[in-house]
């Protein structure tokens, strides 16, 4: 029961419902990219995820990463399914052409890692921070940098690493602790102990780049203070760094990916950006990984859909509910995916699966906006799109991985609580998403608090309001998307000005916030997903109606929460 992608459903939203295809070729960087080439590349991409990194999955996982006196093995036909990639120009689909890569948009990135992380997500954890660390380098690094290390990161030949946690700090990376020394040759003396470093050690490519947060000796307290190196683990004369993985951990989940405890031991490095400005150069990397994470949720979903629904259609279990007592000769029991419960569990994540995609895939066209338009404004447009909509999904995303995973291994009954079926690997897997690129709770503040509050929501409700001209109020599921819409923008309003009374009510509220957030964007990806759908089709008219009857009414529920809290501060005061 490997993961299979399904190129089909892609382009029913990418070209059908978003009509991205339009939006991309009027930038400059995208008028040769046309639906014909973006189904191609699909396809290709489907038959090589399917083909060769869904095989490795399982023993990937039984297997592990091995660690010996500071090396790591990875697991068997890792080594070699990663060379294929690198060798198919996978790694490079979205980096710049000068830079060796493809030049493509971020749209078709975004559905290679959503489908590798659905076939295989302890093999997609290695080359999954390559887009990041290359946007870092590109942006922050010197000309020395770039010239050496770019061409190598995005055609995947060396891989990357993103150096931010140590054991004392945690999310508060003002803590920080890891010395840089400045040399008189220009390069940084590195010194200190980093822990949860996907992808530390392995043997998948002869040299790692380890982007690494430290501290200066003059710099102030706190983040404030905070510089980004670069450490590579061959130096460019050949001559290994003086750094070492001393560990790796053992795991929920993720067993094929080594999570290392790094070392560094007065290694060489060099500064990335300006001194003290390490986290907004780390951020042009975290920003980029938050939108993969969020990937990865609605491609570890869609993996144990698959195996459920196909389960489902395979296992007979009693009658169902107002069946014919008798059907014939075999008919003593139905399929269980005639039952309503299972009917129930299946369409509604089917319902969260693809309605989060036509969101994830709305927001790497805006990236690419952000990127290569020419207009400033348009740009601008864009990049609050994103500041807004990324830390929703990379919440709301992951938590239903988890959680919805969960539902799926339900459908199994006792065969999903072992082994044999793989389920469980789903959701042991899918847990430490709602935990790594900033947890699921700091995203919901970053949003509430950070981005919505400070101006009482006028920046999301012109978001709301891009998206509510977008539907046509004749249609009754897309006015009642609109009116939900004019119920969150009203929302941020309510918040804003119940937090002058009590400082600590956003923090409270924020989770709630969030969900009644996603909830409504799911709303207006129903909307547009029913209007684009051919009549009667079950595969879109099966989950739009799980997604009103049992999703929606989330909305009312946390909305309540939201509003009962900031009616409560009002009456307090």
């Amino acid at each position: 029961m490997n993961y299979r992608p399904i190129p089909q459903d892609i382009r029913f939203l990418q070209q059908d419902v978003l009509q991205a295809g339009a939006s991309l070729r009027s930038l400059p960087a995208f008028t040769e990219v046309d639906d014909a080439l973006s189904s191609q590349l699909l396809e290709e991409a489907g038959r090589f995820v399917g083909e060769v990194i869904a095989p490795l999955n399982r023993g990937g996982d039984e297997a592990g990463a091995q660690w010996n006196d500071g090396e790591v093995r990875m697991p068997p036909g890792f080594r070699e399914a990663y060379q294929a990639f690198v060798e198919a120009g996978w790694p490079a689909l979205s980096a710049q052409p000068q830079d060796g890569g493809q030049g493509l948009p971020a749209t078709l990135d975004a559905v290679l890692y959503e489908w590798l992380s659905a076939a295989n997500h302890g093999f997609t954890m290695a080359p999954g921070l390559l887009h990041g660390a290359y946007e870092c380098i590109r942006h922050h690094g010197d000309e020395a940098l770039r010239a050496r290390y770019l061409a190598p990161v995005a055609s995947g030949r060396w891989l990357a690493t993103m150096c931010l946690t140590e054991a004392h700090a945690g999310s508060d990376l003002g803590l920080v602790r890891t010395r840089a020394v400045p040399q008189a040759d220009g390069t940084q003396c590195v010194t200190g102990e980093k822990i949860f470093i996907s992808g530390g050690e392995h043997d998948l490519t002869d040299n790692i780049v380890h982007l690494v947060l430290v501290r200066q000796p003059d710099a102030p307290p706190g983040p404030k203070g905070l510089s980004l190196v670069l450490v590579p683990k061959v130096l460019p004369d050949g001559s290994r760094n003086t750094l070492r993985c001393e560990r790796i951990e053992e795991k929920m989940g993720l067993h094929a990916s080594p999570t290392c405890v790094m070392r560094f031991d007065n290694a060489t490095g060099w500064l990335v950006g300006e001194p003290g400005k390490g986290l907004a150069a780390m951020f042009v990397m975290m920003n980029s990984a938050r939108l993969h994470v969020a990937l990865q949720g609605i491609g570890l979903l869609d993996a144990a859909w698959q195996k459920a629904d196909a389960y489902a259609r395979e296992r007979r279990q009693m009658r169902a509910p107002a069946r014919p007592a008798s059907r014939g000769e075999g008919d003593a029991a139905d399929l269980i995916v005639e039952h309503p419960a299972m009917r129930r569990i299946l369409d509604t994540q089917r319902a969260w699966v693809d309605g989060a995609r036509l969101l994830a895939y709305r927001t790497a066209v805006q990236l690419d906006v952000a990127r290569h338009a020419q207009d400033q404004a348009q740009r601008e447009k864009a990049e609050r799109w994103c500041s807004f909509v990324t830390p929703v999904l990379k919440a709301a995303c992951t938590h239903q991985a988890f959680h919805g995973a969960s539902e799926c291994l339900q459908v199994f009954g006792g065969h999903g609580y072992v082994r044999e079926w793989g389920i469980e690997q789903v959701l042991r897997d899918a847990r430490v998403t709602m935990i790594y690129e900033g947890t699921n709770e700091i995203q919901a503040i970053d949003l509430l608090v950070r981005k919505v509050l400070p101006d009482a929501g006028a920046g999301f409700a012109a978001c709301l309001l891009e998206l509510r001209d977008e539907l046509d109020a004749s249609r009754d599921n897309e006015a009642d998307a609109q009116r939900r819409m004019a119920q969150l923008r009203y929302l941020g309003t309510s918040v804003a000005l119940a937090a002058k009374a009590d400082a600590q009510l956003p923090y409270e509220v924020a989770d709630d916030y969030l969900r009644v957030a996603m909830i409504t964007l799911m709303a207006w990806a129903w909307a547009r997903i029913e209007r684009a759908a051919p009549p009667g089709d079950a595969r879109w008219a099966a989950p739009a109606a799980a997604f009103r009857r049992w999703l929606l009414p989330e909305f009312d529920m946390r909305l309540g929460l939201v509003k009962r809290a900031c009616e409560n501060v009002t009456a307090a005061r």
